[in-house]
């Protein structure tokens, strides 16, 4: 079993920065792909970045050049560092773990966490 706890979220203006943190619990998770989805109102979950065990990332075009994805396996912890936010950045973040990068986008697989609000005013 596998404990995820999310911090960072919050209120910030168009244009401003968030640093959302992910701590894991109970698995090796440097074994372990890890990926950041969002959901906002009315839509979608959708999965903006992803990092493999080996370190490789990848992002959501809408996301590219904003956002960085990062782990530090010694501290069994993931981060997305969000810059140059925009109001359609508002959404309920959720870090996800997974033994593989194929279960990381499948929902029957991997372990979610309780999700954190970003809201993104103009």
């Amino acid at each position: 079993q596998v404990q995820l706890v999310e911090s960072g979220g919050g209120l910030v203006q168009a244009g401003g920065s968030l640093r959302l943190s992910c701590a894991a619990s109970g698995s090796d998770f440097s074994i372990n792909a890890m990926g950041w989805y969002r959901q906002a109102p009315g839509k979608q979950r959708e999965l903006v970045a992803l990092i493999t065990s080996g370190g490789s990332t990848n992002y959501a075009d809408s996301v590219t050049g904003r956002f960085t994805i990062s782990r530090d396996n010694a501290k069994n912890t993931g981060y997305l560092q969000m810059n140059s936010l925009k109001p359609e950045d508002t959404a309920v973040y959720y870090c996800k773990v997974a033994a593989s990068l194929r279960h990381l986008y499948l929902n029957d697989y991997g372990y979610w966490g309780q999700g954190t609000q970003v809201t993104v005013s103009s």
